[in-house]
């Protein structure tokens, strides 16, 4: 379980963030959504204590996340941040053993378990064929992928990610967001499009200028009242069986045309 309560953090004499709260159950793959500059990857940075609020508390698993060491944080959450790592000369292999690096000491060698963990991420991600390939000369696709592997590596039961399909065609958004669902670990993400996250989040936390608008099932906060404020487009919501999904027009109509994929501002 990870859970913010009453956090705020400011940069400089700006207030990013003001009184957010967040909840995410055993199990539960919860999506923050929000124009940007709403404070979403602030927040996420604040979850895996990259970043320390200037008020308010995290915990995992009823833990205070303030009080760990960044090895145990490493240990129980596994992140894939929007900052690409350095380009450094690693091929992929290498690259998705980093998380690994965790659980071993500082001159332990990674052994032939971790090498069977990496590769059986690898395939779960659809990336196995990349495995001895240079990452630095990896498509933006790629690369997210390659990272997202690393990330289950680390066999965690926490998983923090930040925009984890940009780069990603829409059929490898799909397949990635439902294996990250299906994964059954305790998940925060990150995400613009708005039917995506209908379609795999449990719950949606929405929000605009650093705080939360609106939170719970994506039948109740994907709607038209909540939405239209927020985004500043006119929103038209589709029932399919399984999910709501979502139409989006400019006001007055823009040039006609609906925008079918995804709120971005």
């Amino acid at each position: 379980m990870i859970s913010a309560s009453d956090v705020s953090f400011g940069y400089g004499g700006t207030l990013v963030l003001a009184g957010v709260g967040l909840l995410a159950g055993p199990g539960e793959m919860v999506g923050l959504i929000g124009p940007n500059g709403s404070g979403k990857t602030t927040l996420l940075r604040i979850l895996y204590a990259a970043l320390r609020p200037s008020a308010g508390t995290v915990s995992l698993d009823d833990a205070p996340v303030g009080s760990m060491r960044v090895s145990d944080i490493a240990v129980r959450i596994g992140v894939v941040a929007q900052e690409p790592p350095s380009e450094i000369p690693l091929t992929v292999t290498e690259m998705v053993l980093l998380g690994r690096s965790p659980h071993r000491s500082t001159f332990q060698s990674y052994t032939a378990t971790d090498h069977r963990i990496a590769a059986a991420a690898l395939g779960r991600v659809g990336a196995r064929h990349l495995a001895d390939r240079d990452y630095g000369r990896l498509s933006g696709g790629e690369k997210q992928r390659v990272l997202i592997a690393r990330a289950l590596a680390q066999q965690t039961e926490h998983l923090l990610l930040d925009e984890p399909t940009n780069h990603l065609d829409i059929r490898y958004q799909h397949e990635v967001l439902d294996l990250i669902h299906g994964i059954g670990v305790t998940t925060v993400v990150v995400l613009h499009d708005l039917n995506l996250a209908a379609r795999y989040c449990d719950r949606l936390v929405l929000l605009d200028r650093g705080e939360v608008v609106a939170a719970g099932h994506p039948h109740d906060v994907l709607t038209p009242s909540v939405l239209e404020p927020v985004y500043g487009v006119a929103v038209r919501t589709l029932s399919e069986p399984d999910c709501v999904q979502l139409i989006f027009r400019l006001p007055g109509g823009g040039v006609g045309r609906d925008l079918h994929d995804e709120a971005r501002t």
